[in-house]
């Protein structure tokens, strides 16, 4: 199974997951593909998470601000019509628990992963950049007529694949 096929199932399965679990709806996957980059603007909530260890990468998780509300009404049980400190910090949680899913699967393959803490984005004609790998895998889920795209761009840490060699052996002498 390519890394790729590994991604796109991890990801199905912990978006399915979190979303039956903690907010009680069934999300419908929808297609998935692979982009270059994801430099085109943002219009809505975005979260980004990184990932660190024998791999590196970033996790993402976009969505229009009606379903933002909707994370945050079905999370938190209470209404949310407009996107505020609470819509965001429910995004935030939601991108923890799916992406935190598919570290945890793609692990077993992959070695020890770590997380960082999420960090949310709301507006509009924005754009992100991620330094480093440009190849995101992108899952794109229904819910109810709109759309969540889940991202997630992993490589192997740059160590790893080209290892550092000391050519100079001799202690350093250092003046004070």
């Amino acid at each position: 199974m390519s890394i790729h096929e590994m991604v796109v199932n991890s990801i199905n399965r912990a978006c399915t997951e979190v979303f039956s679990t903690m907010l009680g709806v069934t999300i419908a996957p929808g297609e998935s593909f692979e982009e270059k980059t994801t430099l085109e603007a943002n219009d809505g909530v975005l979260s980004l998470i990184g990932l660190a260890g024998t791999w590196t990468g970033t996790g993402s998780i976009a969505c229009p601000p009606d379903i933002a509300c909707r994370v945050c009404s079905h999370l938190l049980m209470t209404e949310s019509n407009a996107v505020n400190e609470e819509v965001l910090d429910a995004v935030a949680e939601l991108t923890n628990m799916i992406i935190g899913g598919v570290k945890t699967d793609l692990e077993q393959h992959l070695g020890p992963l770590g997380l960082s803490i999420p960090t949310v984005v709301f507006g509009r004609n924005f754009k992100t950049r991620s330094t480093g790998t440009t190849e995101w895998t992108t899952l794109r889920f229904d819910w109810d007529g709109s759309s969540l795209l889940v991202r997630l761009s992993l490589a192997p840490r740059e160590q790893m694949a080209h290892p550092r060699v000391h050519t100079n052996t001799q202690p350093c002498a250092v003046e004070v």
